[in-house]
């Protein structure tokens, strides 16, 4: 396969052509030469093939289509929050993978679209790819709109081994483009990212009614109330609520409300008995998250001698009141661990540890030579005139900026995954 993208002559295997394969292949066959395949009888406008073999051999790209499912218990038909939890089944991925993989060649590109958890695909999928190019490219389609999701996406996904851009995945990106109806977000990344990305955008889905459905909850037992004239409001608030704000990862909420009004809406839902508490689970999400965060100074070997700089202690930048402050929070967990804790302190020579309270606020700060560096926000860089530990919470990738990732495996060591794998 050449890097140049020639779009007439693209030969396309498409294996799973159930519920959601079905629609998205018939889309790609408006503009490709498209085979499916899938172990059931299949109405569709594509031509099929009779065997695997067939659908794989001689194709220059090969989509898996596959079901992860999980067990029938699982589905949210009926309660599950008493079931024990249980991931996905990868086992029909898996097994048709390996398969696929024996019958391409060093050309074919192979692109799994299945869904999975974060760690799944360089875990369970990967390894089976000794032949093929292999892809990871979850999709955005729902049942019902498959052929206008494929057509209109909200963002294209693309990973990769290390999140750089390939060659197969700058040729998948080009594949794509004849489908598309407006312009749109192709974003790149690693096999975990895009599983993070793809799950997380659904469960972002259910948060959210989950959480809209709790006002309607609150107008019942409350009365004197309209859902729709809270939610009305709330879905017009596009400065915070409704848009890019608050999706920067750091450190969590703060200030003299936010914190404070989830705690006392913990007490309108007891009051009430509605049955359930999504403000507790909140509240204390946000709790243990500052505490791994202070677990994390321990975790790669932040000197106890040495105090703890927090730089930033005000709710947010630029503002010298502590209510609710998150920084602080940490400093709790830090002081539980054994670590002094100072706030806000002056430029010195003398080593230390540092946790960056506040994003972008300290890129120029004189951190003293040997300091061990937190920082949340992944904005500090190290100065490489001195002997400075710069720890990026929150980003495991290998190979970046600073000694975020001690031996290069921080991820791997981290998470129990097998190094060698």
């Amino acid at each position: 396969m050449t890097v140049e993208f020639k779009r007439q002559f693209v030969k396309v295997g498409f294996v799973g052509v159930g519920r959601l394969g079905k629609d998205a292949s018939e889309v790609m066959a408006e503009h490709y030469d498209v085979t499916g395949y899938d172990i059931n009888k299949v109405d569709t406008t594509i031509k099929m093939a009779d065997t695997l073999e067939e659908c794989c051999k001689d194709k220059d790209v090969v989509f898996i289509a596959v079901p992860t499912a999980h067990d029938p218990e699982y589905d949210g038909r009926y309660p599950s929050s008493h079931l024990t939890p249980k991931d996905f089944d990868y086992s029909i991925a898996v097994n048709v993978t390996a398969k696929v993989d024996e019958l391409v060649n060093k050309d074919t590109i192979v692109v799994m679209i299945s869904t999975m958890l974060p760690g799944t695909v360089r875990r369970e999928i990967a390894p089976r790819i000794h032949n093929g190019r292999f892809v990871y490219n979850p999709y955005l389609i729902a049942q019902g709109t498959v052929k206008d999701d494929m057509r209109n996406p909200e963002m294209i996904m693309i990973g990769t081994e290390d999140g750089s851009t390939t060659k197969e995945s700058a040729w998948l990106s080009k594949f794509y483009e004849p489908m598309l109806e407006q312009e749109t977000r192709i974003i790149e990344g690693t096999w975990e990212e895009m599983e993070s990305t793809k799950i997380f955008y659904n469960t972002f889905i259910t948060a959210k009614l989950c959480l809209v459905n709790l006002i309607q909850d609150t107008a019942m037992e409350v009365g004197h109330m309209n859902v729709d004239v809270v939610t009305d409001a709330l879905k017009n608030s596009k400065m915070r609520i409704m848009g890019p704000s608050y999706m920067k990862s750091g450190l969590g909420d703060g200030g003299g409300c936010h914190p404070r009004d989830n705690i006392a809406l913990r007490s309108l839902v007891e009051r009430y008995d509605m049955g359930y508490d999504l403000f507790d689970a909140i509240m204390i999400a946000r709790e243990k998250q500052a505490e791994n965060i202070a677990k994390f100074f321990y975790e790669v070997g932040a000197p106890k001698d040495r105090p703890v700089i927090i730089l930033g202690s005000g709710f947010k930048p630029g503002i010298e009141y502590k209510d609710g402050s998150p920084s602080i929070l940490v400093g709790y967990y830090l002081e539980k661990l054994g670590y002094e804790v100072i706030h806000d302190t002056d430029e010195d020579t003398t080593p230390k540890n540092y946790l960056i309270g506040w994003n972008d606020y300290f890129i120029d700060y004189n951190f003293a030579e040997g300091s061990y560096v937190i920082d949340p926000w992944r904005e500090i860089l190290p100065n490489d005139k001195k002997n400075i530990r710069v720890f990026h919470y929150g980003n495991t990738r290998s190979g970046l900026s600073g000694e975020q990732i001690p031996d290069g495996n921080y991820a791997l060591h981290r998470f129990g995954y097998d190094p060698d794998l």
